[in-house]
């Protein structure tokens, strides 16, 4: 295979912090030797485990952003031991869009991995951190929310895997982090994601969903400072105590979590996020809008739980997640 057109503008292995680029090759309209310009900070101190921590993998969620552009403005190489390695917005282009995809090739970063070297503009991103980045890594922390189209209660989350020592110690990051929630997820399309690469190299992988509808709070970005400090504390990369918070564990046990809209209309939810919900009961009723006097479309629970997360626009479309339900299992 050939190698990445991306070419790091910082020395991986150096000591020190240093702030640069991923710089990829990029010729259009308005720049023939152009370049997409991808931000890296790098801390490093000595031998330790190396954390890679990303955000901005769909460009319309904003707590992981916000808190790896504080991290890598703050972090000093004396307080590591080891090596920090940022990359705040992933797939950079549809971070400067605002967009859950690329506007270069509508590439959805977690859905294009392993990725290509003389692919896309995404794909070519996926392949860097595929080849490069998630080598080094010991453990990766990869911040999502639900960006335009949902809203979650804040929550850190790891995978259930076939490797059960692997598993716990991502459930130990997870509670490290200390969001109010905690997830054991189960993903519904996991084909392509950068959770499934980073997971079948054997690394440590953890993610957030912090809110959503395109946007974030004081609540979700000071939720997503301190737990990606937490995570490197607890993986011993970063001096000082992890703050101690409580959190309440969820499961999303099967399919049945996962419920969705079979016609478009207008969206009337009946439970808000960490309501309890049983099931059978109505979750949310769409209504038609082509004229007036039908009846709406009730979605109703197919099991107990409580609202994890909610579909955000006032319309919806055929095909689109109304809610996700999950289980509590312990606090």
């Amino acid at each position: 295979m050939r190698a990445s057109p991306i070419s790091p503008t910082v020395d991986f292995s150096a000591d020190g912090v240093q702030h640069g680029f991923l710089r990829l090759p990029y010729s259009r309209d308005d720049s023939a030797w152009g370049s997409v310009m991808i931000p890296v900070t790098v801390v490093k101190n000595g031998e330790g485990p190396t954390a890679l921590l990303t955000g901005g993998n769909h460009g319309d969620e904003y707590e992981g952003p916000i808190a790896l552009f504080d991290l890598a403005r703050s972090l000093k190489a004396e307080e590591v031991s080891g090596r920090v390695i940022i990359v705040p917005a992933m797939n950079y282009p549809a971070f400067l869009a605002g967009t859950r995809t690329s506007p270069v090739d509508k590439g959805n970063m977690n859905r294009s991995f392993p990725g290509a070297p003389d692919g896309t503009v995404t794909q070519k991103i996926a392949d860097f951190f595929q080849r490069v980045l998630l080598p080094l890594a010991d453990i990766v922390l990869d911040f999502h929310s639900g960006g335009k189209t949902l809203d979650f209660l804040p929550f850190c989350a790891a995978h259930i895997l076939p490797d059960k020592a692997q598993e716990a110690k991502a459930f130990d990051l997870v509670h490290a982090f200390g969001a109010p929630w905690s997830m054991k997820m189960l993903e519904i399309d996991a084909v392509g994601m950068y959770d499934t690469a980073a997971e079948e190299m054997g690394k440590i992988f953890i993610t957030t969903e912090l809110g959503g509808g395109g946007t974030s709070t004081a609540k979700s970005a000071g939720i997503a400072k301190a737990g990606a400090a937490n995570v490197l504390k607890a993986a011993g990369i970063l001096k000082g105590t992890i703050e101690a918070t409580q959190t309440t564990w969820l499961d999303m046990p099967d399919g049945n979590c996962f419920l969705f809209a079979e016609d478009g209309g207008l969206i009337e939810p009946l439970f808000d996020l960490g309501d309890t919900v049983r099931m059978g009961d109505i979750v949310a009723r769409i209504y038609p809008v082509g004229r007036t006097g039908e009846e709406p479309l009730n979605i109703r629970a197919k099991m107990n739980g409580i609202l994890a997360a909610r579909h955000f626009p006032g319309l919806i479309k055929s095909g689109d997640c109304v809610s996700v339900l999950a289980s509590v299992v312990m606090t």
